[in-house]
């Protein structure tokens, strides 16, 4: 009776070595049916402003738009002035105006993951237009403006006037929405108050927007129209119903002899499978019929 004794050295050698060589294809293979790379999150995108205005002023030469903004930001940023002056050519003999004076100040808009958010607020706040540097147009205690955006959530918007408003030196409760201010010989100002408006990807906030018409007939200014803004927030944020692909790659262009794989229980990978297996098999069956020849050789 012939005894099969354990495998050589060398034999043992040559197995390990096809099956690392199997172990190695392994995970190649293995590889198609990891996830590809998914395409980028939608990103969102946030502005504020503490003020703006968009005036025209008419003076002895004529009409100059004035259009100016104080901390006017865009995600991500942060800005805190609490004044805002300009120059007009032949208003107040070249002098800055000042538009804005406010104890704070303060926009900000932020884009984080899955999120996109601005806010306001401005304390103590007063508005002057040219002509009239010493009554302010509108004088508020505190106001604030924030926009949210948030991915699968509705947006918010959200705008407070706190504490009493002065327009034109006239004292206005915190809900006078609408109401119209006029000064025989100053002009007038319309308030609107509290803005909010929202979509299904958008939310915008303005807390105090002034129509003013003004004829100072002062410092060269003749009349001063147009719009002046207190304390707006927006953000957007795509919102996607598109499901999200997990654990997929690109289809790989099917060969024919793969057509019928499933009927048999087969996937793609199969041919190539059965084709590492057959080489460790007859790597081994070489490694034991060198065994038992060198056996023999050697009983």
């Amino acid at each position: 009776m012939t005894r099969i004794s354990a495998l050589t050295p060398s034999a043992r050698r040559l197995a390990a070595l096809a099956a690392s060589g199997f172990l190695a294809a392994c995970p190649a293979l293995a590889g198609e049916a990891t996830a590809a790379p998914s395409a980028d999150a939608p990103k969102g995108s946030a502005t504020a402003a503490a003020f703006r205005a968009a005036l025209d002023v008419s003076g002895p030469t004529g009409t100059v738009p004035l259009h100016a903004s104080l901390n006017e930001v865009k995600a991500p940023a942060t800005a805190e002035k609490k004044t805002l002056d300009v120059a007009l050519d032949g208003v107040n003999g070249g002098l800055p105006n000042t538009l804005l004076q406010a104890d704070v100040a303060m926009a900000r808009a932020d884009v984080a993951k899955g999120r996109a958010q601005s806010t306001t607020h401005l304390v103590r706040a007063r508005v002057h237009v040219p002509g009239l540097p010493l009554l302010p147009v509108v004088e508020v205690q505190e106001v604030t403006a924030t926009a949210t955006c948030t991915a699968g959530q509705k947006p918010a918007a959200d705008s407070q006037v706190l504490g009493p408003i002065t327009a034109l030196g006239k004292f206005l409760p915190p809900a006078g929405d609408g109401t119209t201010v006029e000064v025989p010989g100053v002009g007038s100002v319309r308030l609107a108050l509290s803005h909010k408006e929202t979509t299904s990807s958008t939310a915008a906030a303005t807390s105090i927007q002034l129509q003013v018409s003004v004829d100072p007939l002062h410092l060269g200014v003749e009349k001063v129209e147009g719009t002046v803004t207190l304390a707006q927030a927006t953000c957007r944020f795509p919102q996607s119903n598109a499901p999200v692909a997990m654990g997929h790659s690109a289809p790989r262009p099917q060969a024919a002899h793969e057509s019928n794989l499933a009927k048999t229980g087969g996937t793609g990978l199969t041919p190539y499978a059965l084709s590492a297996g057959a080489t460790l098999v007859a790597v081994g069956a070489g490694a034991t019929a060198f065994a038992l020849k060198a056996r023999r050789r050697h009983p």
